[in-house]
Order: C-alpha cells, then sequence, then structure tokens
C-alpha cells in the first residue's frame, strides 16, 4: 500500500488575500483556483518545485472557523518549510514584508527561523542538514 498527504487546509479570511500573500510574499504557486459558487472556491498553492503536498486556501465559513483562522496549530509552528537555501529564500522574504520572530539559528537539524503567514500562524523556515 502506498499512501501520501496530498493537501492540508488551512483556514483564512479571505481567498484573494491568502493567494496574494502566499504567491506574493512567499514565493508559491497558484495550482488551482476553482469556483465552487456560491462564494465558495477550491484553491490550492504549492511551494515552487514541490511535488506533491499543497495547501488548500479554506475560506473559514462559520464563527467557530473563524475563530480559528491564525491559531491552527494551538500556537505552535503550524508548519515546516523545507528550502535547499535557507539564506536566499530568509532575505526575499523579509524583503517582501514576511514577519520573523526570531533571528536564524544553526540547530544539529538545520538552520531554522519562525515566521508567520498573514494570519498570524507560525511555520519554521528549514534548510535540514544533510
Amino acid at each position: 500500500m502506498k499512501q501520501r498527504i496530498a493537501s492540508i487546509l488551512l483556514l483564512v479570511r479571505d481567498y484573494d488575500d491568502a493567494i496574494a500573500f502566499y504567491t506574493q510574499k512567499m514565493g508559491f504557486v497558484l495550482v488551482e483556483d476553482t469556483d465552487l459558487g456560491e462564494g465558495e472556491r477550491w484553491v490550492r498553492v504549492m511551494p515552487p518545485g514541490a511535488a506533491e503536498t499543497s495547501l488548500v486556501l479554506a475560506k473559514a465559513a462559520t464563527p467557530e472557523q473563524q475563530a480559528l483562522v491564525g491559531c491552527q496549530a494551538g500556537g505552535r509552528a503550524w508548519l515546516i518549510l523545507y528550502t535547499d537555501d535557507f539564506w536566499r529564500d530568509h532575505e526575499a522574504m523579509l524583503a517582501k514584508g514576511v514577519i520573523f520572530h526570531e533571528e536564524p539559528r544553526e540547530e544539529v537539524f538545520g538552520t531554522v527561523a519562525v515566521f508567520e503567514d498573514l494570519y498570524g500562524n507560525t511555520w519554521d523556515l528549514l534548510e535540514p542538514k544533510d
């Protein structure tokens, strides 16, 4: 049996704001934006060079979902974005206004820094060691 995680759902307040952040500030690729009617869309973005896993940007539709926007991991780092060049991506993201919560640091597993998306979810930018 072969399985894989194809997509991870991310609650957002607004489709277009989320698309702009992920494509313009993080350099992700918009792979799908399908109108499902009644204001709902199927929106997927992926990091450049990604082969499998995408983010599905899902507009929060209920008060309960709205309350979770920006806190999907309960205050922990939500996702880890691997990179093959930490300093290139760190500088590019800083230049585009992405907020980092710390200075980059070297760990036994690689170079890492915590940043936030447009809603406050925290991520790790990580260049793993070989």
